[in-house]
């Protein structure tokens, strides 16, 4: 072990005395490291998965990691967002920052073979990125793997958890700044139900907290409990931006039913879908709204 030891310690300091004598800052990152950047990054899509649905038809998971800690991007489907089966297989083109699991799924050719892949591949900020999927066993995923990965890491619930319900009610068409209402119920089984926490002791802060990039903040842990949000999934090709007046409702553990009214205004006109997403914290359901933006 002393002469691993002494190797290292020597390794160690003629790395510090080259540095040095080329000038280089031995305790920054390099500039090319891309950590913590606002702006100006890519998207990666991901594979998550594959499930066998109980009509006995096979799907594809897929979800997305927007690199950027504060610029969401618009890539419009086409060219730089698109599928190889075929262009359009219901994929987002507005991408949120950071990641994103279980973002939408692709029903699969009953043909399909077990060795043939699906690629969705994005471009943005001119890096292109792809996202290979196929029925390898090992990545098939069930409601279990779903709830683990979008809840907060615990094992599933018992009784079973089974997924909210949901209705979207709302004009499909609205001119360019004025407010479009939107209407939404959800309804669930109340799984999983309210956490009793026992108050635990929690050690005092011994040193100064971590200086995050801006936006880098951690992401808060899933919250159990029904509740209701909209997202832009889609901005028209030419650009657009939506603001909803409530872009969502508090989780309430145990909840069974849900309801949520506002408003949205459209910067442009052009074709917009709306993503209406029912969670209870574990399970969610999506429901898309088209809406036609005008002049």
């Amino acid at each position: 072990m002393k002469p691993f030891c002494l190797l290292t310690l020597a390794m160690a300091v003629f790395l510090s005395v080259d540095a040095q004598a080329q000038n280089l800052n031995t305790d920054a990152l390099p500039a090319d490291s891309g950590y913590g950047r606002t702006g100006g990054q890519n998207v990666q899509p991901f594979f998550e998965g594959w499930q066998k649905l109980p009509n006995g038809r096979t799907v594809m998971w897929f979800g997305y990691l927007n690199r950027n800690y504060d610029e969401q991007l618009d890539v419009p489907v086409g060219a730089n967002n698109k599928f190889d089966l075929q262009t359009d297989m219901s994929q987002p083109a507005h991408f949120y920052t950071r990641r994103h699991l279980f973002v939408f799924k692709v029903e699969l050719p009953e043909n399909w073979t077990v060795d043939k892949k699906l690629v969705w591949t994005v471009t943005a900020h001119g890096k292109t990125s792809a996202a290979t999927g196929w029925l390898q066993p090992e990545w098939e995923v069930d409601e279990g793997v779903i709830q683990m990965n979008l809840g907060p890491g615990s094992a599933p619930p018992d009784p079973p958890n089974h997924a909210p319900t949901i209705a979207v009610r709302g004009d499909t068409t609205v001119a360019a700044g004025k407010m479009l209402r939107l209407a939404v119920t959800a309804s669930d089984d109340g799984v999983p139900k309210a956490r009793r926490r026992s108050p635990v002791a929690r050690p005092a802060q011994t040193s100064e907290p971590a200086i995050l990039p801006p936006g880098a903040a951690p992401p808060p842990r899933a919250q159990l409990g029904l509740r209701i949000n909209w997202i832009l999934y889609r901005a028209p090709d030419t650009g657009g931006t939506v603001n909803f007046g409530q872009a969502g409702t508090k989780a309430e553990p145990g909840g069974t039913s849900a309801e949520l009214a506002t408003d949205a205004t459209f910067s442009a006109p052009g074709n917009y879908w709306l993503r209406a997403i029912a969670t209870d914290g574990m399970l969610e359901t999506p429901s898309d709204l088209k809406v036609n933006v005008i002049k």
